[in-house]
């Protein structure tokens, strides 16, 4: 659909944006729904938020996604905030109202529709959540509040990133289960085979770092155990091509990423994305790149 005076302009904002699959995902679904918006990514500088809000309101941008570094402190610009994204502190999508920017998010469903499956393993048992922005934010709410484990390992390589979302959960969700530990891999390897479950949320290992990984210490992940990388680029990261080998039931970002981005699509447009063409056409593109 060529854009015209009446097309409706939503987007991503970020810093880099470089490597975003959104646009893909967002205008596809647009073209198969006949809707006449347009997806853009916008690469702003942490320095530079205040200022793109206003810019976005100004321009009557109807709605964007957000992602790393902004999912945090954009909070601070919106004019209202969706009860999960007040709980987790994080907010990945952007309506704008009238004026009226109101903050979701939507990784809260990408997330849970990735863990569903493995519920019953999760309840009651230990696990591990690496990283301390907001995607762990978001992946410790979803675990407290939907699956139900023991303990919750929190494991970044700034331990007072790490310590202040124990301090922000303990305090909103009133568990008192969360532990912190400083990134050492050597010093980690029982800790993480002693979980039923590991997250990485960091952007360690995605495309063009894909030789890179939170850790490559085999004994780490153990059989049975679940590792969920929510790098979706490459599709199979060295975190779980490593933890494959050693057995564990490896799943990458790709659905989160398309279960997160089909919430958002239907809170601008008020329509469903066609989930199965959008999963075939991302996993052909993301086959294509990794093949280059």
């Amino acid at each position: 659909m060529i854009p015209d005076n009446k097309t409706k302009l939503v987007g991503v904002i970020g810093h880099p944006i470089i490597q975003s699959f959104s646009p893909l995902i967002q205008n596809l679904a647009f073209q198969i729904r006949g809707l006449n918006y347009l997806y853009l990514p916008f690469d702003v500088p942490a320095t530079n938020l205040k200022e793109a809000l206003t810019g976005i309101t100004a321009l009557g941008i109807a709605g964007l996604n957000v992602t790393i570094p902004h999912k945090v402190k954009i909070l601070d610009y919106l004019s209202d905030i969706s009860e999960e994204a007040s709980i987790i502190g994080s907010v990945n999508t952007i309506v704008n109202d009238n004026g009226e920017l109101r903050g979701y998010n939507t990784d809260v469903i990408g997330v849970n529709e990735t863990l569903i499956p493995f519920a019953e393993s999760i309840r009651n048992s230990e696990v591990t959540v690496i990283g301390a922005g907001g995607a762990a934010r978001t992946a410790v709410y979803c675990l407290l509040r939907n699956f139900k484990p023991s303990r919750v390992n929190v494991v970044n390589r700034t331990l007072q990133k790490a310590d202040s979302i124990k301090d922000y959960f303990t305090a909103k969700m009133i568990f008192r289960g969360i532990k912190t530990f400083e990134l050492l891999p050597p010093d980690l390897t029982g800790l993480f085979a002693n979980s039923s479950l590991i997250i990485n949320t960091t952007s360690v290992g995605m495309y063009p770092d894909n030789d890179d990984a939170v850790t490559t210490i085999a004994e780490s992940f153990s059989s049975g155990q679940i590792i969920f990388d929510m790098v979706y680029n490459p599709m199979q990261t060295k975190l779980l091509a490593i933890a494959s080998e050693r057995g564990a039931h490896t799943v990458g970002g790709l659905k989160m990423f398309v279960e997160q981005g089909a919430a958002s699509f239907e809170l601008w447009t008020g329509a469903k994305m066609p989930k199965e063409a959008i999963n075939e056409a991302l996993g052909n593109a993301l086959a294509e790149l990794n093949t280059q």
